[in-house]
């Protein structure tokens, strides 16, 4: 088979198809346990550093060497950091409501992550009223958090296509089914706002859904960028090293320890590497 062709049929599945089934979980139980949640955000954050430490930066060393590696994946990571902060600042008004996890005189909670998945929970309570800043319904903060989701989802399947490039097949089929299952908690972040505001199952799956075909053209344009060159793929390589631990550290930890915290919580961050380290080695070897 062609190898975009494979690549295609591969992120439609783990991209669109992930955030699909987060918005149909959502439609079927409309509040997620924040345990669950959070043991699921820690444990596809162990898999991705893996990934990132096992296969992406590896390469990117062998390609480039030490120095540039860390350059290109500290450039990626603060990337990342700055395209979330635009998104936070469009998608929750940072610039009206004076910063970030503040509570008005109303009591209600404008939280200050572009793409929590614990919001399905929190959004899920408010019955389609009006949030106190009386701009967005919460039909209109799902379409947002779509946007923002849509948006992030670019980087992150360019990460996918640089694995494509620089490994075995498998290596970016691994990739794409971690950011997979990290994107059904984010479909249900999306879908969960929508069904509050009355929207229909189908519509709200379609839009988690649509929110992951970034996905798709990320991988496709990463995969042609890093196969142009060894210095080009050795680029890509590294900044999709340092988008995906932005992701981890910046993302999925915190939001997994604000939902629930506990001391054994970290074993599933250890398990997800352990699981990763097994995976990317049994394809190597």
């Amino acid at each position: 088979m062609n190898i975009y062709l494979t690549i295609f049929l591969i992120t439609a599945v783990t991209g669109a198809g992930g955030l699909a089934l987060g918005g149909g979980l959502a439609a079927m139980v409309h509040s997620p346990s924040d345990r669950m949640a959070s043991l699921l955000l820690r444990f596809t954050a162990g898999v991705m550093l893996s990934v990132v430490c096992f296969d992406l930066a590896a390469d990117a060393v062998e390609a480039s060497g030490v120095l540039p590696a860390m350059c290109w994946i500290m450039i990626g990571f603060l990337c990342t950091y700055l395209l979330n902060c635009w998104i936070d600042k469009r998608a929750h008004h940072t610039h009206s409501h004076g910063g970030h996890d503040h509570e008005d005189h109303h009591g209600h909670d404008h939280d200050s992550h572009s793409r929590g998945e614990a919001r399905a929970a929190r959004l899920g309570a408010d019955n389609g009223e009006l949030c106190a800043c009386g701009h967005h319904t919460l039909h209109t903060a799902g379409l947002v958090l779509a946007a923002a989701v849509a948006l992030h989802n670019m980087p992150v399947g360019m990460a996918i296509g640089a694995t494509f490039a620089g490994a075995a097949r498998d290596g970016g089929a691994l990739a794409a089914l971690i950011i997979g299952l990290h994107n059904i908690p984010e479909g249900m972040s999306i879908a969960a706002p929508l069904l509050a505001g009355g929207s229909k199952p189908g519509w709200a799956v379609a839009v988690a859904a649509l929110s992951g075909l970034p996905v798709i053209l990320g991988a496709l344009l990463g995969y042609g960028v890093g196969t142009m060159n060894p210095l080009l793929l050795a680029v890509s390589l590294s900044f999709a090293a340092g988008a995906m631990l932005y992701v981890v550290f910046g993302e999925l930890l915190p939001e997994g320890e604000r939902l629930w915290q506990h001391r054994l919580s970290g074993l599933s961050t250890m398990l997800g590497m352990l699981l990763g380290m097994a995976l990317i080695f049994a394809h190597i070897h």
